[in-house]
């Protein structure tokens, strides 16, 4: 039977979440007792510099990474951790990284990345079609199917990267600083796949930048991260026009302006 508050949960509900790296004698506190809830269907911008605690936060979101110090609760329930509930969790829960020439195998093609996650994840799926329709989604040819990382430009391995954490069919898409790799000509295309993606799909988006620009595009609540911190959590507009702590001033006074 199912429960009850589980329709009302938020997606994610972090709970005095902190998180150390490090020993006992030398350790580095990157997040520190966070307070966060992302409700189903949101489009949450992370913002912050580098060490703030951005990418600890999207791991630790994932379940790449356990937290030292408090909870995290996905629809109501507590992380999984046996093999069984982590696979479930897997396919509804996706993740973007930064670097996309790391993160594929440069021993497979192009649409065996694409079908590694179905394959792992024991999705029963026909997977020929569907990795021709994932091609299709984020604007890459047919023939790309047949090609080698080292083949593709910087944008279209994030694409790559893209159709294949859409593989499994995600309610949630998690994009660690997905777009910061690319030059600026290729960045704007590579966001709007991912807005129009998550549009048409109904996806809930975590999306982390150290780039407010990128964020306001994307976002409709922005969260401000400093020092392993949260400093500000509002709706994307009242953080650009009205931001309440000195450091969202100055993350939005850095913002290059044309003149």
């Amino acid at each position: 039977m199912e429960n009850p508050s589980y329709a009302s949960a938020p997606l994610f509900q972090l709970r005095q979440v902190s998180h150390l790296y490090g020993g006992r004698h030398r350790s580095v506190l990157a997040l520190d007792n966070i307070n966060l809830k992302v409700d189903p269907g949101e489009r949450i911008g992370i913002v912050g510099e580098s060490g703030s605690g951005k990418s600890t936060l999207a791991r630790l979101l994932v379940a790449l990474v356990k937290p030292s110090g408090g909870e995290i609760l996905f629809r109501g329930q507590p992380l999984p951790t046996k093999r069984e509930a982590l696979l479930d969790f897997r396919r509804q829960v996706q993740i973007v990284f930064q670097d996309p020439f790391a993160s594929l195998d440069p021993r497979l093609t192009i649409g065996q990345s694409i079908a590694e996650p179905i394959h792992a994840l024991g999705i029963r799926e026909d997977v020929p079609s569907r990795v021709l329709e994932l091609l299709e989604a984020v604007g890459l040819a047919p023939s790309s199917n047949a090609l080698y990382p080292h083949q593709l430009s910087g944008g279209q391995r994030q694409r790559v990267s893209i159709a294949r954490a859409l593989a499994p069919r995600p309610t949630t898409l998690v994009a660690d600083e997905a777009v910061s790799a690319l030059d600026v000509s290729v960045r704007a295309q590579v966001l709007n796949v991912i807005a129009r993606l998550v549009q048409e799909l109904g996806l809930t988006l975590v999306f982390i930048s150290h780039d407010m620009s990128v964020v306001r595009h994307i976002s409709s609540r922005v969260v401000v991260l400093y020092r392993g911190a949260i400093v500000e959590d509002n709706k994307t507009e009242v953080v650009f026009t009205n931001p309440q702590h000195p450091y969202t001033r100055a993350l939005l006074a850095a913002i290059p302006r044309l003149r």
